[in-house]
This record gives C-alpha cells, sequence and structure tokens, in this order.
C-alpha cells in the first residue's frame, strides 16, 4: 500500500516579488526550500513506512527546478517523486492546486493502493491551508488536520486514529481509510539524511507528469482555473509614531504628558 507525501517548493525569503501583469510569483533569483510543515508530512510519512510496510511517495507541483526538492525527499528515504509540471500549471489559486494533486493522486492509486496522504498543515508563502482539504474533497477521502500525533493505522479494518491538537485541548478522531492528514509541526523530530543516501538521490530523477499525461480541462487548472486572482499586492502604510516625554526624567511629568496627549487624541476620556 502507498503512503502520498504532499511538498511545496517555497521562497526562503519574504522579499517576494510579484509580476504587476499576472499577480503571481516572480520565481527568478529567489532562493527556494521545502515548505517547513511539508518537512514534518514526509517525516510522518517515512515512519509510517518504518512501522506499517509502506511505500512512500512524494508529489510536488511546480517549476522544473522543484526536481532539486524531490531529490531530497528520496534522500530522506522516499521510495518515488513525481514531479507535476507544465506551464499550464502555472498561477493556480488553491482550487486549481487541488485538482492537479488529486488527478495525480488518483493516477498513482492506479497501480497501487492508496492507504494515506499526508501534507503539512499549510504553506508559508500562501498561509491558506485550503490545499489538503481540497484534496480529500475531491478524492472522496476521510479529512484529518491538525494532526500531531498518528495514534494507530488497522490495516485490517483499514481505519486509522489520530490526535488533533485544537486550542487548549487535544482530540482523538477514527477515520477509514484512504484518508488525508494535515499535519502540524509538533507532531515529530526531522531526520537528517545519510552520506549514501545523498549519493544515492543525486542519481536519481522523478517521474514528470504535464497535462498530456494527466488531461485536465485546462479551464479548470492554472491561472484560468483559478476562482481567486491577485488584483493588487502593497504593504500596509502606518502613520509615523510619536515619542513621548523624550528627555523628561521626572515619571510623574512623564505620565502626565502621555495622559494629556491621550486625551488630545480622544483615546482617553475623563
Amino acid at each position: 500500500m502507498l503512503v502520498i507525501a504532499c511538498v511545496k517548493q517555497v521562497p526562503d525569503t519574504t522579499q517576494v516579488r510579484i509580476d504587476p501583469v499576472t499577480g503571481t510569483l516572480i520565481r527568478e533569483g529567489v532562493p527556494f526550500i521545502i515548505n517547513p510543515y511539508d518537512t514534518h508530512a514526509l517525516e510522518e510519512g517515512l515512519r509510517l513506512k518504518e512501522k506499517y510496510g509502506f511505500r512512500v511517495a512524494v508529489i510536488s507541483m511546480g517549476p522544473p527546478n522543484t526536481e532539486v526538492t524531490l531529490k531530497k525527499a528520496i534522500a530522506l528515504g522516499a521510495d518515488e517523486a513525481v514531479l507535476l509540471s507544465d506551464r499550464a500549471f502555472g498561477g493556480a489559486d488553491t482550487l486549481a492546486t487541488s485538482q492537479v494533486l488529486s488527478e495525480a493522486i488518483r493516477k498513482l492509486g492506479e497501480k497501487e493502493e492508496v492507504a494515506i496522504v499526508v501534507c503539512g498543515r499549510q504553506t508559508i508563502d500562501g498561509d491558506t491551508a485550503q490545499v489538503g482539504p481540497g484534496i480529500a474533497t475531491r478524492l472522496g477521502y476521510s479529512q484529518l488536520t491538525l494532526v500531531d500525533r498518528i495514534e494507530s493505522v488497522d490495516l485490517k479494518s483499514k481505519k486509522l486514529r489520530v490526535r488533533r491538537r485544537l486550542e487548549g485541548r487535544h482530540e482523538i478522531v477514527e477515520a477509514k481509510l484512504p484518508a488525508l492528514i494535515a499535519v502540524v509541526k509538533e507532531i515529530n523530530s526531522l531526520r537528517y539524511p545519510t552520506v549514501p543516501m545523498r549519493l544515492m538521490a543525486d542519481d536519481s530523477k522523478s517521474t514528470l507528469w504535464d497535462n498530456k499525461i494527466l488531461g485536465l480541462n485546462e479551464n479548470t487548472i492554472g491561472l484560468k482555473g483559478s476562482a481567486t486572482q491577485v488584483r493588487k499586492i502593497f504593504s500596509p502604510r502606518r502613520a509615523s509614531g510619536e515619542i513621548i516625554g523624550d528627555g523628561i526624567k521626572d515619571p510623574e511629568e512623564a505620565s502626565k504628558l502621555l495622559i494629556e496627549r491621550l486625551i488630545e487624541k480622544r483615546v482617553l476620556c475623563i
């Protein structure tokens, strides 16, 4: 049976630039990393492999240079890597992204039964946490989010039990397989690739699937299939601040000046 880890290559910087015409990310000259939440998803997939004997496949949608990210996944112990890359996929929002990823998962499932899909809680560039649930909805899989521990996997009865991390409490949830779980960082500690695995991964090649292979309607993917589009990007402007009582050593005098200014600004009423 197969565990599929969904990973995304994201900018390793906050200084991102947006194309003013398309509203999409300008990737040239920007360093990239694996989305931090997705590294924990991959790690959990590898732990499931070690405990239950699953095979682990990693999929990622992105430009050709995403191959570097997938090689890192292979170096950590993934058995297979699939790169979903096509200009038709570019500029996708979460709706269109989940369409491509779910179709790739469906295609992998034609060769081997899929038990669990693991993804990170959210990405650090989009912060929507919508792609995982979108995949589960499209595939009709059980959906378990905010997972911080996998309690058990019963392959005989095809059931999965997990612990979800909620605000101020935890809950234990049981669901039928196949299931999609979105994990938080607290679920595990990351491993490091060994030198032999690094060398092996350098010689590995990901399977490349474009839209000719997936066969999706181009009006449902990429920029064309995106229900949400970026119209404008700007940094918020705030009024310049004011230092109150600069140079005044007497606390009472400084406090009095502050109160007077707050009353003047109508922040404080007496």
